[in-house]
């Protein structure tokens, strides 16, 4: 699946950015992974969702299914190894997008707190894609209220989650710690979560 814009990055004359990467779904996706939206293309490493080499979310992956946090880390060349990385994924079904289309930056960084949300993901166009997707995790506070909010999901509490309905179909919504190393919990604590998560879902 050819998954990647390999245009620069659009950004209108009033400083609206547009979504580099297209929609990560292989086929018999089973588990949505939906972020915000990617940081400044200056911190990215691969082309490829979760590309800041310093964010652990590739780390954690690593760990929960491979007992290795640098499985898909090279680190002397302070990168991902985006090949094992999508093969991983087609082969478990994760699939990866995020819960903005467009987006302001209210700072040159890749807070969340720092982002506006001009244009939100058509979630139910997206599942239309991923017919046998059960489950969608949501990594970062912006992304899961999002979701929240359009569709009056309770938030459940930190590696649990609720189901919900959209376009007839009932998905369960997870909520996970983020990946970004601003957030105050050590790396195998995060993977712990997602650890439980992954083995509930039967992934694991």
């Amino acid at each position: 699946m050819h998954f990647l814009n390999l245009e620069n990055i659009n950004k209108s004359a009033d400083g609206v950015e547009y979504h580099p990467l297209r929609p990560f779904l292989p086929e018999g996706t089973k588990v949505l992974f939906l972020g915000s939206f990617p940081p400044p293309r200056n911190r990215w490493c691969i082309d490829f969702f979760y590309p800041n080499f310093i964010n652990d979310h590739w780390r954690i992956e690593g760990q929960v299914f491979f007992g290795d946090k640098e499985h898909f880390v090279d680190a002397a060349h302070k990168t991902f190894r985006l090949p094992e990385i999508v093969q991983f994924l087609t082969e478990k079904g994760i699939g990866f997008f995020d819960t903005a289309t467009a987006v302001r930056r209210l700072k040159e960084n890749a807070s969340d707190k720092d982002l506006e949300m001009v244009e939100k993901t058509d979630l139910a166009a997206l599942l239309s894609q991923i017919p046998y997707c059960q489950h969608i995790v949501c990594t970062g506070q912006k992304s899961f209220s999002a979701i929240t909010e359009d569709f009056g999901v309770a938030v459940p509490a930190m590696g649990e989650h609720h189901t919900f309905s959209i376009a007839d179909r009932t998905l369960q919504l997870w909520r996970m710690p983020s990946s970004s190393r601003a957030y105050p919990m050590k790396l195998c604590d995060k993977a712990a979560y997602y650890q439980r998560m992954m083995r509930q879902i039967g992934l694991l």
